[in-house]
């Protein structure tokens, strides 16, 4: 009897989803407020060895006398002394974990939303029906694009989404995964016989949050600051990543894999 496949995925974001300030305005791009938004996934083969590794790292970090003193690396802060974190980590320590990473095998898709193209949607939504946009929901929505053409793949999914806020939202991040699958069912008729777990987390209690988060921060310099020497370390890994508002030249956006590569002088300026 072959051996149960199991596939283990591990769901971040990064930037926010702030479109506007107290008064409506649009404050996309400025102090505090992301540029984009954008939900990624990094399918990863041996996540053991992933969280032994990254342990390791942190422990031989934190015994150094270089970086003895340093507020980020003090368990009371709660930031690098507990796991890695892209935004908060010094350039030193980002730069012993970018080391790592491409020797864990993981396959990474990444969605993407411009928010000023949100803000506008979000404006003409409430003109028409008074809904304001549900920060939520467009996550929700992204999760579902993520999983759309991955769940047939193995016997057993395992899925740890990076905890959002207090609220483990299991109902809803299964909801999301039900519709991603209903979608592939209608697409091709297929519908496999496949075991789906879900589990909301801390970046703290899984290294394979801690290695997404990293792939995600990557793309964000590319795009917010047009800083593609940390995208490029990583490119191999990116399995597909859709710019769903770029629609130059689709209407469902831009998508970028292996036959297209993500490059700096593809992506259109974002605004804000």
């Amino acid at each position: 009897m072959a051996e149960k496949l199991i596939h283990h995925y591990f769901v971040d974001e990064a930037g926010c989803l702030t479109l506007f300030d107290k008064r409506g305005r649009i404050i996309v791009g400025e102090q505090g407020a992301s540029k984009v938004f954008m939900v990624g996934v990094a399918h990863i083969p041996d996540p053991d060895r992933v969280d032994e590794t990254l342990d390791t790292l942190r422990s031989t970090l934190l015994n150094d006398p270089y970086f003895a003193g340093v507020p980020s690396m003090q368990p009371e802060m709660k930031k690098t002394a507990l796991h890695f974190h892209a935004k908060d980590d010094l350039p030193e320590v980002r730069r012993e974990v970018f080391r790592l990473l491409p020797q864990f095998g993981a396959k990474v898709q990444v969605f993407i939303r411009r928010k000023h193209a949100m803000a506008q949607e979000a404006r003409s939504s409430f003109r028409l029906a008074r809904q304001k946009a549900s920060a939520d929901a467009l996550y929700d929505d992204l999760v579902k694009r993520l999983f759309r053409n991955m769940l047939h793949k193995a016997d057993e999914n395992r899925i740890v989404f990076s905890r959002r806020g207090k609220a483990a939202r299991y109902e809803a991040l299964q909801s999301a995964i039900a519709r991603a699958k209903a979608n592939f069912d209608r697409k091709w008729g297929i519908h496999p016989d496949t075991t789906t777990t879900i589990e909301s987390a801390y970046p703290s209690e899984h290294g394979g949050l801690q290695v997404v988060d990293y792939y995600l921060w990557a793309v964000q310099r590319l795009y917010e600051r047009s800083e593609d020497r940390f995208f490029s370390m990583l490119a191999d890994a990116y399995r597909l990543i859709v710019d769903l508002d770029d629609k130059r030249h689709k209407p469902y956006g831009e998508y970028y894999s292996d036959s297209n590569p993500l490059e700096l002088q593809k992506i259109e300026p974002v605004a804000g």
